[in-house]
């Protein structure tokens, strides 16, 4: 069972899958799966939703950047909702490899990269494997995700690549609370503090 990140001072939730409580009812966020990219105390977090497409496709995101995608199967690939900020940029997380203009190292599995370069090379299917591209990110100023998470929006566990890149975005959530051993029938959806 994975260990639950206690919050304390100095404490990052770089590189920790945010999950979404029951009870969380904000519409950016209910039943969300949030990759934390970034977490420092004096700059806050950045997240990117692993868990929930939009109405469009890879082709849609290619045809805005005047890029043809070799095949059809590269462009009916999901486009994901990253987050309610900026949701006209494009965050690609993948697996690391390649020499991209513009990456960001979560951890030694997982990258996002945000450069026009990586987006190309997905269009000739010489991307990166296990790739996604999300529009928009979650961000949280200094001391508001602590906040969150003392009021009981969230649980986080360490990143587990094979949800982030290995399950469908719709069994995402549900596959994260049976990791932590919770039946999501049996929850209320009510917060309590002990």
């Amino acid at each position: 069972m994975p260990i639950l990140l206690r919050m304390g001072t100095g404490s990052s939730l770089t590189n920790q899958l945010l999950v979404a409580m029951p009870s969380l009812a904000d519409p950016n966020f209910a039943q969300t799966v949030t990759l934390i990219c970034e977490h420092s105390t004096d700059r806050g977090a950045l997240g990117i939703v692993v868990n929930k497409p939009l109405p469009m496709k890879l082709a849609d995101v290619l045809s805005q950047m005047k890029l043809d995608p070799l095949d059809e199967s590269i462009g009916d690939r999901p486009v994901l909702r990253g987050g309610p900020v900026h949701t006209d940029r494009g965050f690609v997380l993948h697996r690391p490899g390649g020499n991209w203009d513009s990456s960001h190292q979560v951890s030694g599995l997982i990258q996002v990269t945000t450069s026009r370069d990586v987006l190309a090379a997905m269009a000739n299917g010489q991307g990166p494997e296990d790739a996604f591209i999300a529009l928009g990110y979650a961000g949280w100023e200094s001391g508001q995700l602590e906040r969150e998470m003392l009021e009981n929006a969230w649980l986080s566990i360490p990143a587990d690549e094979g949800i982030v890149f290995g399950l469908p975005y719709e069994e995402r959530w549900p596959a994260v609370w049976r990791q932590l051993g919770v039946d999501l029938g049996k929850m209320t959806p009510f917060a309590g503090h002990a």
